[in-house]
């Protein structure tokens, strides 16, 4: 597993792929564990708010307990908690620094998929003027 984690790693940070399909056994109750499972679906390149996480769990009213639990993460990339942001759209809440945070993201960047052309409508590429 060791090899495969490095392998899977180094792939990330040459940029060529964000999928890490590791068998995970965090530490963790129930509640933790689901947040983490939803924190695997943001895709790389995107982020999501506490709140926006909170809704697609169906839990509103534990914004709190969901950030709690995203802090509480014991393997940060892998269960990418670092794709959490505030409502606002700042950065936030992050255990290794928000400056790694913010590495993170931009190294992510390209990841993101291209934008649906068929849905642009003001005639424009997206940065072509």
């Amino acid at each position: 597993m060791l090899t495969a984690l490095a392998a899977q790693l180094a792939e990330y940070f040459a940029g060529r792929s964000a999928v890490f399909d590791l068998p995970l056994h965090p530490l963790g109750s129930p509640f933790y564990h689901s947040v983490w499972a939803e924190l695997r679906q943001i895709p790389a390149g995107t982020t999501e708010s506490y709140k926006g996480l909170s809704l697609r769990m169906g839990k509103l009213s534990a914004i709190r307990a969901v950030a709690q639990a995203n802090g509480a993460n014991p393997i940060s990339i892998l269960i990418p908690c670092h794709r959490v942001i505030g409502a606002d759209g700042k950065l936030i809440g992050y255990g290794g620094k928000l400056w790694r945070k913010r590495w993170l993201l931009n190294h992510e960047r390209h990841f993101t998929p291209p934008p649906d052309l068929e849905t642009q409508t003001d005639g424009f590429l997206p940065g072509i003027r």
